[in-house]
């Protein structure tokens, strides 16, 4: 009971905590990408705002935000089939507005929309709280696989354009020319050998003596993540057609790439880049979303520095990324709204099980602190 108590009092300072880090993060890359700049900076900022201020630029960043809303509906269609195999029947608009309204919740509190959402399901579609928690950590294993899986293509597709990155000014070496050195110096350094060696022994030190390591909280919770990430990716055998299923996901991200290069045409600049770096700016700038409060400041700071390795100017690459930025966020506020307004209107589903089991504020805030340790634990690995 005290527990229960301690969770309910501390939750709310835990969310203001989260809050005012995430977006400090995002005014700390405001800032990034600002320092330094001069008033022809701004100005040549301003002159890109105005210059797609026309018919033609308002019609592609339109076709932008659509291409986003559908990517949205794409997804919920996704997550039905994760709910199906659960013995439930999701309505397709109310999959939509569940997921609408996660995004729109997520622009005001980490996280909050994943439960949110929750919530809204079982609400509407009678599906119990706990359950739906399940399908989101599995859609969430899902999208970090893909995203890896395409940052990777990314990666390689980039290979000699990343190469020409010049890493010293003052002696012009590149970032190729950086990590031959760097590679060549550790093949003949003796050291390197010892740490293998060394290495090689720990994982067989630490294999014998698993057992031990297995009751140590910092490493059941790695175990538990990677565990949590693998019965995720394979639960999709349980789902009635899974190849829909991954039709759906190839489908959600070549509809986000699709605005993404759709965008590029509202700028002049942008226009004869082709996809290859559309596709590029939407995998990198992806981590923006993941390290700030719905992308806030870091999206326009990474799509700038991608930009930069295309030959694009800084100021013209943060003006893209704010107005990039700026349509998704109005997009999700408005179609968000809209769908918190419909379903306030529509019938609850009474074609699944009519017994709605209680949950009380333990467990929604259990959800939310496990839905929390899990994010931090993805976005962990990339700080190193």
């Amino acid at each position: 009971m005290q527990s229960e108590q301690k969770t309910k009092k501390n939750s709310p300072i835990k969310s203001i905590i989260q809050l005012v880090i995430f977006v400090g993060i995002g005014v700390f890359f405001i800032w990034l990408s600002m320092r330094g700049m001069t008033a022809e900076d701004y100005g040549k900022i301003k002159e890109v705002l105005i210059s797609i201020n026309n018919p033609q630029s308002w019609m592609f960043i339109i076709l932008c935000m659509i291409c986003g809303a559908c990517a949205h509906y794409v997804r919920a269609l996704r997550n039905i089939l994760l709910i199906e195999p659960l013995g439930y029947k999701v309505r397709k608009s109310m999959g939509f507005f569940s997921v609408m309204v996660c995004y729109l919740a997520n622009l005001g509190l980490p996280r909050a929309g994943e439960v949110l959402r929750c919530v809204f399901l079982q609400k509407y579609e009678k599906v119990p709280f706990q359950k739906t928690v399940g399908t989101v950590l599995a859609e969430r294993a899902y999208d970090i696989a893909c995203w890896l899986f395409l940052l990777i293509i990314v990666v390689v597709m980039n290979t000699a354009l990343l190469s020409q990155i010049v890493m010293d000014e003052q002696t012009g070496i590149t970032l190729g020319e950086a990590f031959q050195q760097k590679m060549s110096s550790m093949l003949t350094n003796y050291k390197m050998y010892i740490g293998l060696v060394l290495l090689v022994l720990a994982g067989i030190v630490i294999y014998m003596t698993r057992k031990k390591w297995g009751k140590i909280g910092f490493f059941v919770k790695i175990k538990n993540f990677m565990v949590g990430i693998w019965q995720g990716l394979i639960s999709i055998k349980d789902v009635k057609k899974p190849w829909l299923f991954v039709f759906y996901t190839v489908l959600m991200w070549f509809l986000y790439f699709l605005g993404t290069y759709v965008c590029f045409f509202a700028f002049d600049f942008l226009r004869h880049l082709g996809p290859s770096p559309a596709f590029t700016v939407l995998i990198l700038s992806t981590v923006a979303f993941m390290v700030a409060q719905g992308g806030l400041g870091a999206y326009p700071w990474m799509v700038a520095q991608v930009l930069l390795l295309y030959g694009v100017a800084k100021e013209a690459g943060l003006a893209a990324g704010w107005i990039g930025w700026l349509s998704q966020t109005v997009m999700i506020i408005i179609v968000g709204i809209i769908s918190l307004i419909i379903a306030s209107f529509m019938k609850d589903n009474e074609a699944n099980i009519a017994t709605k089991p209680s949950h009380s504020l333990a467990d929604y805030d259990a959800a939310v602190a496990n839905i929390a340790t899990k994010e931090e634990e993805e976005i962990k690995p990339s700080e190193n």
